[in-house]
């Protein structure tokens, strides 16, 4: 389980994190929505330590979790926005690296090495170059590289940045079988779909405070399920209901270009924020 309480960063004069309080518990997949600048990924960062909180603190099974907390940082792996690999490495030098830097023995890293680019659907590209590697599979590579070590809980900061369609759906497909496992992930992303699709609950912050929390279903239904969107002054507005008859009520009273529809996460999270993602 994770806990942040009262967590807090400040750079200079500006509040990035705003005493943000919430759990994940064990097992689930967690995910932490917001606009550019809400704070996502300065709270992903307080949880790998590369950041230090200016106020409040993060527990990891109840211990408190700062850099010299070897034993809580060895339960988390963090995947970046960032390629962090390098170039010329094929796939099994970069997991023969990673699983040198934890001192594993040579046969338990050829194992993990073929059990685990098998499981990402990336042995045949095996001895591939980072280079030629298409960025859908440096994703998964980077997940390889942090599964070496069987981390017990995963931060991904926009792991799918970047990914075409079909490699955002492999993505994910990946990322439910790691969680099938019970490993908890923690993940940020900007596509609302990913998270309506992956997460048992999200948070939705914004200017580093949390607005609402709660599971995808939840959210959209205290919004209403039902959306119906008017195009007014070149502007469209959409509104929510929570009966479909109601909903079909207005439609028909509505102008030409009215459209019926479901309610998505987006939805929620524009209500909720006052602006798009």
């Amino acid at each position: 389980m994770i806990e942040l309480i009262d967590l807090t960063k400040r750079f200079g004069d500006f509040t990035a994190v705003d005493h943000l309080s919430l759990t994940v518990e064990t097992g689930e997949f967690f995910g932490l929505l917001g606009p550019n600048g809400a704070g996502k990924t300065t709270t992903i960062s307080m949880m790998s330590t590369v950041l230090l909180p200016s106020e409040g603190e993060i527990r990891v099974d109840g211990a408190r979790l700062d850099r010299r907390a070897s034993a809580q940082k060895r339960k988390l792996a963090v995947i970046t926005q960032e390629y962090s690999m390098r170039q010329d490495m094929t796939m099994d030098e970069v997991m023969e690296y990673q699983g040198r830097l934890y001192y594993l023995p040579k046969k338990v890293i050829r194992e993990k090495t073929e059990a685990l680019l098998s499981f990402a659907g990336l042995i045949d590209y095996r001895r591939r170059t980072v280079r030629h590697l298409s960025g859908g599979m440096k994703r998964k590579l980077m997940i390889c590289r942090a599964l070496m070590i069987e981390p017990e809980i995963l931060l991904l900061d926009e792991p799918t940045a970047g990914m075409d369609a079909l490699s955002r759906r492999q993505m994910w497909n990946l990322l439910r079988r790691v969680n099938s496992d019970k490993m908890t992930i923690v993940l940020t992303t900007h596509y609302i779909e990913e998270a309506q699709a992956l997460c048992n609950r999200v948070a939705l912050i914004n200017r580093g405070r949390l607005q609402k929390l709660d599971t995808p279903a939840a959210l959209i239904n205290e919004l209403g399920p039902f959306a119906v969107d008017e195009t007014a002054d070149e502007t469209l507005k959409s509104r929510y209901f929570h009966d479909r008859d109601a909903a079909i009520a207005y439609l028909s009273k509505a102008g030409d270009g009215a459209a019926l529809r479901a309610t998505t996460l987006e939805d929620v999270f524009v209500d909720c924020a006052g602006r798009k993602l």
